[in-house]
């Protein structure tokens, strides 16, 4: 089965590199690694991926998902499609019947490339609306609405709000354009910047109709030692959103789910996690975990957020994590 990237790398020597680049709309074969010479046309990467999104459900009604995978920072293309790969199979075997497209920004795998890659991240955050979102928007049909979702991890969720805002700033010709679900897992954004009113975040707030936050006091890459070192504030990834969030915005608290998954592993990573961790444990746990992977997919799907059976509601309102 092929995969979908819409990349915004530059290209050297016939491979991509770590700079900003054309976006290239690519196909990519099962089992090979991106490459630029798997890139086709704009129209032409849309209409395979809409094909490929298209279904129908038990009534015979026409539905179409989407979901773009925004990924983090200190990431090659190879561990681009690795996760990316990780996350389909899952959605799969729960019985996701859309199509995964990821947005691969031009990160580098250097452990000191935090500020390099933030930077990259901002400079092309800009064409997840342009290349991808607004593009699908304008080419909407009647008879086949396709619903497209956007997940971020770790600065993906910097990438999408970044989007988001300079989409609105740069006034597109398709101001109709609109996601259903944003979600972020241990996001590298400031709590404070997602709060109700709050410039940096309206925009995202306003062109879609959920925002699920997932975070976990365990995460180390987001762990207040770091944010200091860095002249940044609490990240929505370790602390979650602030109280004053708008209301259709959803934080997830997978802190005592990580505790048991990271605290006893024989009794839920052989189960939870079969296939191990990829990158930073406490920070990338959420791809190739089965808890996780089950609630996103209800969230995607449309399940209310109250009765998804991997969330326990406690009684002062707040969602937490747990096995189903």
């Amino acid at each position: 089965m092929d995969d979908y990237m819409l990349s915004v790398r530059a290209v050297r020597n016939g491979a991509f590199v770590a700079d900003v680049g054309p976006s290239k709309f690519l196909v990519v074969p099962a089992g090979q690694s991106p490459a630029p010479s798997q890139a086709i046309t704009q129209s032409a990467w849309y209409k395979a991926v809409r094909a490929a999104a298209a279904w129908q459900n038990d009534r015979g009604e026409a539905r179409g998902d989407l979901l773009f995978v925004v990924h983090g920072y200190n990431l090659s293309v190879n561990e681009v499609i690795q996760r990316h790969r990780r996350l389909k199979e899952d959605l799969i075997a729960l019985g996701f019947k859309g199509v995964i497209a990821s947005f691969d920004w031009p990160s580098d795998d250097k452990t000191l490339a935090y500020l390099p890659d933030r930077h990259r991240a901002k400079e092309t955050a800009f064409r997840l609306v342009s290349d991808g979102i607004a593009y699908l928007s304008a080419e909407q049909t009647p008879s086949c609405t396709i619903n497209v979702h956007v997940f971020g991890h770790s600065t993906g969720a910097y990438v999408i709000r970044e989007a988001f805002d300079d989409a609105d700033d740069q006034e597109l010709p398709n101001m109709s354009w609109n996601v259903s679900q944003v979600l972020f897992a241990a996001g590298d954004v400031s709590a404070a910047s997602m709060a109700a009113g709050n410039g940096d975040s309206e925009s995202l707030y306003r062109h879609s109709i959920r925002v699920t936050n997932y975070f976990s006091r365990y995460d180390q890459a987001l762990d207040l030692s770091n944010v200091k070192r860095l002249g940044i504030s609490p990240r929505v990834g370790r602390v979650g959103l602030p109280d004053n969030a708008p209301l259709r915005a959803v934080n997830v608290d997978c802190t005592a789910y990580y505790e048991k998954l990271d605290k006893d592993p024989s009794e839920i990573a052989g189960e939870d996690q079969p296939n191990g961790f990829m990158g930073t444990k406490s920070h990338s746990w959420y791809f190739g975990n089965r808890t996780f992977t089950r609630d996103l997919f209800g969230v995607v799907i449309g399940e209310d957020r109250t009765v998804i059976p991997t969330r326990e509601v406690g009684r002062d309102g707040r969602i937490v994590l747990k096995r189903p």
